[in-house]
């Protein structure tokens, strides 16, 4: 009960928000993404492809907001801002003549209706696995709330190849009128292999360029632009990040979800780590938070 009026407050307060700044989202292109993993590392790839395109865009993600040619700290690890900042950051982009809009999601900020008042174009969810059942409880209400997104947005975006993902839209209780896919296993709309293109590119991270290719080809944007965008994107600090490598190599890494740590092991082992050589994992784990991803 508490938690409903709290979202029937953010409800209120993030209308509130978009009327005030004018509801400046629809005048821009607003893109949403969001997922368990490789949100971050899709935005920025759609941001890069859409700038190196020539397009006037601007972004949020967890590591921080870029209007125009500044960037803003958004908070320590918060990869939506509050509901009553989102439209200004939207505001100060449309007065800065920006024509897209780049804003990494999460779950949380899309149940508590944090986004209301909103319009988004293109929606694209990476991938739905273990994470924050601590607040939703369940992987059923988790996916459900992901949905939520591509119920927002004018076309919706989903990996073909992800087992949730798939279930929960054959579930759904609303329709999507104009619903994509994207996979390299599955039959999909769009099934590109970057991993032909760039050298030593992770498999996680092919589903991550997909994705941004897909959304952009939804943009308008031709093979040829994404294709050559792609090829000059840097990853995002903290994204299998080399920060010593001499003697021996250290490497950065953002996972924390049990889907993610596999996923960079496993490419760690594979690229990095040869011979004999060990592979030595330091990972945290906070309190107060879901304890059922534990690794003991």
């Amino acid at each position: 009960m508490i938690q409903k009026l709290k979202n029937i407050y953010h409800f209120i307060r993030a209308l509130s928000a978009n009327y005030w700044y004018g509801f400046p989202s629809r005048k821009l292109q607003v893109i949403g993404v969001t997922g368990t993993d490789g949100k971050t590392t899709t935005t920025h790839l759609i941001y890069h492809v859409l700038s190196s395109a020539g397009k006037k865009v601007s972004m949020i993600s967890t590591i921080f907001a870029k209007i125009g040619k500044e960037e803003y700290d958004t908070g320590f690890h918060v990869t939506t801002p509050d509901a009553a900042l989102i439209p200004r950051y939207l505001k100060m982009a449309l007065d800065q003549k920006q024509e897209y809009f780049v804003l990494e999601t999460t779950s949380h900020r899309l149940d508590q209706n944090q986004l209301a008042g909103i319009q988004f174009e293109v929606a694209v969810i990476t991938n739905i696995t273990h994470e924050h059942l601590d607040y939703h409880r369940t992987i059923d209400e988790y996916a459900q709330t992901k949905m939520k997104l591509i119920q927002m947005a004018k076309v919706g975006i989903v990996n073909a190849d992800d087992e949730v993902t798939q279930k929960t839209i054959s579930n759904l209780k609303f329709k999507i009128l104009n619903l994509k896919t994207y996979g390299l296993t599955n039959k999909a709309s769009y099934s590109i292999d970057f991993r032909k293109d760039i050298p030593n590119l992770a498999d996680f991270n092919a589903y991550n360029y997909l994705a941004a290719y897909a959304v952009c080809r939804e943009l308008g944007l031709t093979d040829k632009e994404i294709r050559t965008a792609c090829s000059t994107f840097i990853l995002p600090a903290g994204r299998i990040d080399i920060v010593y490598n001499k003697k021996f190599m250290v490497i950065v890494d953002f996972a924390h979800t049990p889907n993610a740590i596999e996923c960079i092991l496993q490419t760690i082992r594979k690229q990095y780590v040869h011979g004999k050589g060990r592979l030595i994992h330091v990972f945290g784990s906070a309190g107060l938070r879901d304890r059922t991803k534990r690794f003991a």
